[in-house]
């Protein structure tokens, strides 16, 4: 056999190998790797979307926490601004009910210091005009007694 005749025949096979390896072979081979490289080119991507959307979130996330902070303290203070309301209204109606009560004594106090003022006079009165008859069953001027049992009873 001869040597050339054998570098060209594999020569022949060897690009036959070649058209049918480029024809049939690479394209589907370059199809998959490509697919592939673009599946984790998508994955990275989807990672970076994921990402970011995660910063997002906690941003989100920590100004609601902010907000919710901020209006756990409104109602805080609203509340004990409120308490101090109920406490100070409390206060005026104690004070409001006290004054009435003061204001209820004091009239019962005047009213009794009346009637025991009235009961006093009468009694005096009734010894006045007692002590009156005693003095008209032993004289008897009855004018001028008369006028001294008038200016008592003005006196009274």
């Amino acid at each position: 056999m001869n040597i050339n005749a054998s570098l060209f025949g594999q020569a022949l096979v060897f690009a036959i190998l070649v058209l049918v390896t480029w024809k049939f072979i690479w394209p589907p081979l370059i199809a998959t790797l490509e697919e592939r490289a673009k599946r984790i080119a998508d994955g990275l991507s989807a990672a970076d979307r994921a990402k970011h959307d995660l910063e997002l979130a906690e941003k989100r996330a920590a100004e609601e926490l902010r907000k919710a902070k901020s209006q756990a303290t409104e109602i805080i203070a609203q509340a004990e601004k409120r308490a101090t309301q109920i406490v100070e209204e409390a206060k005026d109606a104690a004070r409001v009910e006290g004054d009435r009560l003061i204001a209820g004594a004091k009239a019962e106090v005047d009213q009794q210091v009346h009637h025991a003022k009235e009961v006093l006079r009468q009694q005096v009165s009734a010894l006045a005009i007692a002590g009156a008859e005693k003095i008209l069953r032993k004289e008897v001027d009855a004018v001028r007694h008369a006028d001294l049992l008038t200016s008592l009873k003005a006196e009274l």
